[in-house]
């Protein structure tokens, strides 16, 4: 880029190299390792995509026992991380618990300061284990109910559910959250991704990362997405209104319809067109598919608009997860759940090859201003 010029928010702007990850926004296609993102939504678990971004290939059925065992004896809140989660005050937003939890998580590791190539991988292994526990443990004591433990027999998405509502989820619920998960575990160097590769390439530990890229996502801008969605279905009601209401709301030019539009994208978001699937086969499972009706009226209103704007993988998993009866507050921690080994992974690689990231900016303040002394200010 020539000397001068403004990339406002970094658009456009390539800052390092990687091969965890490649989109490319004008054909609507999302790779991790070079592996397209619909080949691993409809056929890997997330352990398989756990050990493919730890490890830069595809697990064999050995490999893939081994990290799905590691995964599980990870597992278990340290009693201290429980206290601070159970502490948290009243009304306490879930994503600053996550936050204030993973960082607590760092005072139990038995070797903080371990950063060769094992120690990251069971950095990386516990924080991917524990964020469900984490989610999980602060939905249910914010609801008076005691947290569960993990259940050993269990895949990780399973798990998950298991964690939230205390019985085993079916075949379909498991398979479902396990596909947005896979969707969901990275995104090249997005807003939250960079947080931490910023962070790691301090030398600061793992953890330190991790938790600024939990406040990254936190931003409505970034991870809060699905949450304005189903709110906004909430207040649509009925799919007879959605016309009316987007015709109403675009009276304003300011007006900003969460789930559509990206950053990257200029076509739909392929992990939108996975999801959009699953809106419409969870609703059938729960005997109304009125949530994913309302939101296939919605994409082809904005599809029409002189601007078109196509959904992104935040559009379809709000209405998926609201049949799952996961409520909205704890949509964006799903993210977290799903995108820690994202993380960890670009923290790895970050630190790999490291060089601190310190970018220049253009000073438009004035320069040398007169100085007064303070009893004459």
């Amino acid at each position: 880029m020539a000397e001068g010029i403004i990339a406002y928010g970094l658009q456009g702007v390539i800052v390092d190299e990687t091969r965890i990850c490649q989109i490319f926004g004008d054909q609507g296609k999302l790779y991790y390792y070079g592996y397209n993102i619909l080949d691993l939504a409809e056929n890997c678990t997330y352990e398989e995509v756990v050990y493919l971004l730890l490890k830069g290939k595809l697990p064999n059925k050995a490999e893939l026992e081994q990290v799905t065992a590691d995964l599980k004896a990870a597992r278990g809140l340290p009693e201290s991380v429980l206290s601070t989660i159970k502490s948290s005050p009243k009304g306490s937003i879930p994503m600053d618990v996550l936050r204030t939890a993973a960082s607590a998580v760092s005072l139990t590791d038995p070797k903080p300061d371990d950063n060769s190539a094992e120690g990251q991988y069971q950095k990386a292994i516990r924080l991917t284990a524990l964020f469900p526990e984490i989610v999980a443990a602060d939905y249910r004591v914010r609801r008076g109910e005691q947290p569960v433990k993990s259940n050993p027999k269990l895949g990780h998405a399973a798990n998950f559910l298991w964690l939230l509502h205390g019985k085993e989820p079916g075949a379909d619920a498991a398979r479902t959250m396990d596909v947005a998960l896979v969707l969901h575990a990275e995104h090249s160097f997005n807003a939250s991704t960079f947080t931490a590769r910023v962070i790691a390439a301090t030398l600061s530990d793992m953890y330190s990362a991790i938790t600024g890229a939990i406040g990254a996502l936190k931003g409505p801008l970034h991870g809060g997405a699905n949450e304005g969605v189903i709110k906004t279905l909430l207040e649509i009601g009925e799919p007879g209104k959605v016309k009316g209401y987007l015709d109403e709301k675009f009276k304003d030019k300011n007006f900003r319809l969460m789930g559509f539009g990206h950053r990257v994208y200029k076509t739909v978001d392929p992990r939108a067109i996975v999801l959009k699937k699953y809106s419409e086969k969870t609703g059938k499972e729960r005997g109304t598919t009125k949530w994913y009706d309302m939101s296939t009226q919605i994409e082809t209103q904005m599809k029409g608009r002189e601007k078109p704007l196509y959904p992104n993988v935040d559009f379809y998993s709000a209405s998926t997860y609201y049949m799952m009866d996961l409520p909205p507050e704890i949509y964006t921690p799903i993210f977290a759940v799903s995108r820690v080994v994202g993380w960890c992974a670009h923290v790895i690689e970050q630190q790999a090859h490291n060089k601190l990231i310190r970018p220049d900016a253009k000073y438009i303040g004035e320069l040398d201003k007169p100085f007064a002394p303070l009893a004459k200010r």
